[in-house]
């Protein structure tokens, strides 16, 4: 059954019950609210502004919105586009694309104006909702995308002249279900992928993939209607939907939080009383390093019933669960492999209760098949490392006009090839190398980045730290790791290597630089943009080492 299906649910057996919340400090107390149909929370002096709403307004602002579509032209097999901030309104939205039968084509916050265009050519996108943040981004291409495109305003204030305004229109329409046939057969969403190596591609996914994933978030993660789930990662990615999926399956409330300093998070969990966390591993590296640094005291908080914090989109150093553990021994710790293209989280994951397994992705997740193969993908034996290969009801229908990057990494069995170097230990768990076009070749031997940023991560003045491959005369490559200390922390060149000393020569890094390391709005290390940024540095570096 289509995914709709739950949130109609809900609104008949939690109707009254607080379905989400919007928790936003950027903005002042004094904001106006437009969302007059359930008792809101007013904000109370010096507390981030606050609004919710129950499942049955959820499900009927859900069906307006499909109404709304449904009179301005929209068909079953149309593209309608989200480009906003996380935000009340974003996945009512969502679903209202999904219940007239159209696929929700969300589009990541930081693209450029040229990115924004790009997805919405290459997405066959029919109609964009955007939010006020995007205003400026869209004039400059506005003529260009006009002709063919309805461009839907979602926000307050004064609505820019190349659009209609959401607000003012969907509050006329009816709020009955549209009754559009949907089968888990038909397609249901384009996502995109991160666009870490150029343009982005479109990935196309049917019905039952995201009723997959949402089979695969509460099998792992236990989800009841007592839970409250914080969700802090943008909603535009597989990632953060695919775990509030469990949200709505146990129709429990979930809550928005637009910020992600540790003081904010901490009084997120307290103030809504949050069972679940889902962190990045910078956010989690912060709460970490303010905790140490006195200048949170948990204490204040009120943090028992926080039961589950898991991690995911990215390597986690065994160090920072070790050091998250001795602040919150009671937690349950979780980490999600996936990709957009296996519809997010959970094909694979470490599952509750292995903790002496922390540092590995895990075992086949819930309906998955899993396997590590070498270049001619054949199945290698156990504890040698290979390309990670993923199979289930998950994986993408095809990357949506690009046959060739398709038929790269989808085979005729399906079987989905991630791009990812990994091995799987006597037990079963795979630990994940690194990525198949991150590994350095240096001197003939290869290098898996995050074995060695993994290793650094241990150093206690260490906040975060990326290794890239840099072209060297005499090696090919060396390693080259950047480092980004913790806030007060001073480090030499000279402490890096001699914490080094243990690793094998050919392991050490050759180049040391101390800078800021950047992750994008997932998580993941923006590699290509660090090989461009140091990709002219001392290309002798191992001569003079040597």
């Amino acid at each position: 059954m289509p995914i709709t299906k739950y949130l109609e649910r809900n609104a008949v057996e939690f109707g009254n019950d607080c379905a989400l919340v919007e928790l936003n400090p950027e903005v002042r107390d004094n904001r106006r609210i437009t969302w007059k149909e359930f008792d809101l929370t007013q904000p109370e002096p010096n507390l981030p502004y606050r609004r919710e709403i129950s499942w049955r307004i959820f499900n009927e602002k859900a069906n307006r919105c499909a109404h709304f579509l449904l009179e301005r032209g929209v068909r079953k097999g149309d593209k309608v586009g989200i480009l906003m901030m996380n935000c009340l309104e974003w996945l009512p939205i969502y679903f209202g694309i999904l219940k007239t039968g159209a696929l929700a084509v969300p589009l990541n916050f930081r693209y450029a104006s040229d990115e924004i265009e790009y997805c919405l050519n290459l997405a066959d996108i029919d109609v964009l909702f955007f939010g006020p943040e995007f205003i400026g981004r869209l004039e400059t291409i506005s003529e260009k995308i006009m002709a063919h495109r309805l461009l839907i305003y979602v926000g307050e204030g004064l609505q820019p002249s190349f659009s209609e305004s959401y607000v003012m229109s969907v509050m006329n329409y009816s709020s009955e279900n549209p009754n559009i046939e949907i089968s888990d057969e038909d397609y249901g969403a384009i996502y995109f992928s991160s666009g870490t190596t150029g343009f982005p591609k479109a990935i196309l996914h049917k019905h039952k993939a995201l009723m997959h994933s949402a089979a695969v978030e509460q099998n792992h993660h236990g989800q009841t209607k007592d839970d409250v789930f914080l969700c802090i990662p943008p909603l535009y990615h597989t990632g953060a939907k695919m775990h509030w999926f469990g949200s709505l399956i146990s129709g429990g409330k979930a809550v928005l939080l637009r910020g992600t300093k540790p003081e904010i998070i901490l009084k997120a969990v307290s103030d809504e009383k949050c069972t679940i966390v889902w962190l990045l591993v910078p956010w989690a590296q912060d709460i970490l390093v303010a905790i140490e640094r006195g200048d949170v005291d948990l204490k204040a908080y009120k943090l028992d019933q926080w039961r589950l914090m898991h991690i995911g989109a990215q390597p986690v150093p065994k160090k920072l669960i070790e050091d998250w553990k001795k602040y919150f021994p009671h937690h349950d710790y979780d980490t999600n492999y996936g990709l957009s293209e296996s519809i997010g989280p959970g094909c694979v994951h470490l599952g509750v209760g292995h903790d002496n397994k922390i540092g590995a992705i895990g075992i086949p997740g819930f309906g998955w098949e899993v396997r590590i193969v070498d270049e001619k993908r054949q199945i290698v034996k156990q504890g040698d490392v290979g390309e990670l290969a993923v199979k289930g009801p998950g994986v993408m229908v095809e990357y949506y006009k690009n046959p060739d990057a398709t038929a790269e990494v989808l085979d005729k069995e399906g079987w989905l090839y991630t791009g990812d170097m990994a091995m799987q230990d006597s037990d079963g768990f795979i630990y994940l190398v690194d990525r198949k076009k991150d590994v350095i070749i240096t001197g003939g031997e290869n290098l898996y980045p995050v074995q060695i940023e993994d290793f650094l991560s241990k150093m206690p003045q260490i906040k975060d730290v990326a290794v890239i491959g840099l072209a060297d005369q005499r090696l090919g490559e060396i390693a080259a790791a950047i480092i980004e200390l913790k806030p007060g922390e001073t480090c030499t060149e000279e402490d890096v290597n001699e914490f080094c000393l243990e690793l094998p020569k050919y392991k050490r890094p050759k180049k040391i630089i101390f800078a800021s390391v950047p992750r994008n709005p997932t998580g993941k290390i923006e590699k290509p943009k660090l090989r461009e940024m140091y990709r002219t540095v001392d290309p002798f570096a191992s001569m003079r080492q040597d």
